[in-house]
């Protein structure tokens, strides 16, 4: 039983619009077949790519560890990643001994760490071609296998009790490869020249809430069902 039908018949308006409006953002309307969310997902990725830039300050750190030679004791996931890895190191100046999924690599850990971020700022500018055409395998695939020995390097230089190496090593893989991995192929905008479709889009998050929030509440009360204190 409709208790106010003016109030039920503005709810009913508001939440028909409603429904309405989402079928529209989620529709593929903008170029490429891509819906509302869609860019403003790619948007805000591309914005906070342009934030996430440390490997020039990581770079600098790293410097630290030029001429300190060590020795590491490390293990793939699988012979294949062995192998892979065995190419990224002998590209980074390393010795590597291969028995399997285990690996001996010697070498200049800042001339290890320099190749690292070499590739990750290839990457990171979304160059994946000459990554890949240096290791002559899908350049994510380095990027990822970087990832993965870098985490068993960091392993074996704290059983070392290298410290400070493992601290330097980290910051490379987090700030570094992390980033270039997730943010490839995105591009990076300022959001200096986004500000405005950004505060667009949050101002209209906004709006739609209370729009939703307005559509319930009249239907409610047109339905004579109210909330009392």
């Amino acid at each position: 039983m409709i208790h106010d039908k003016k109030e039920f018949g503005i709810g009913l308006a508001l939440i028909a619009s409603f429904f309405l409006a989402l079928f529209a953002i989620l529709s593929p309307l903008l170029e490429g077949g891509r819906n509302t969310l869609d860019y403003l997902d790619g948007m805000f990725n591309s914005i906070s790519k342009d934030s996430a830039y440390y490997i020039p300050a990581v770079t600098e750190k790293a410097r630290a560890l030029d001429g300190n030679h060590v020795t590491l004791a490390l293990k793939a996931a699988d012979a294949g990643q062995a192998e892979r890895m065995a190419k990224l190191f002998t590209t980074a100046g390393a010795t590597v001994t291969r028995d399997g999924v285990k690996l001996s690599v010697s070498g200049d850990l800042g001339r290890m760490l320099h190749a690292t971020l070499t590739d990750a700022d290839l990457m990171f500018k979304n160059d994946g071609e000459a990554v890949s055409a240096k290791y002559a395998f899908e350049a994510k695939r380095a990027l990822y296998d970087w990832h993965q020995a870098l985490t068993a390097m960091g392993k074996d230089l704290t059983k070392q009790e290298k410290f400070k190496e493992a601290k330097i090593l980290r910051d490379v893989q987090t700030k570094a490869v992390e980033p270039a991995y997730n943010y490839y192929d995105i591009e990076a905008v300022p959001m200096s020249s986004m500000i405005w479709v950004a505060l667009a889009a949050l101002v209209g998050y906004v709006l739609y809430t209370i729009w939703y929030g307005f559509a319930i509440l009249f239907l409610f009360e047109g339905w004579g069902i109210k909330l009392d204190h």
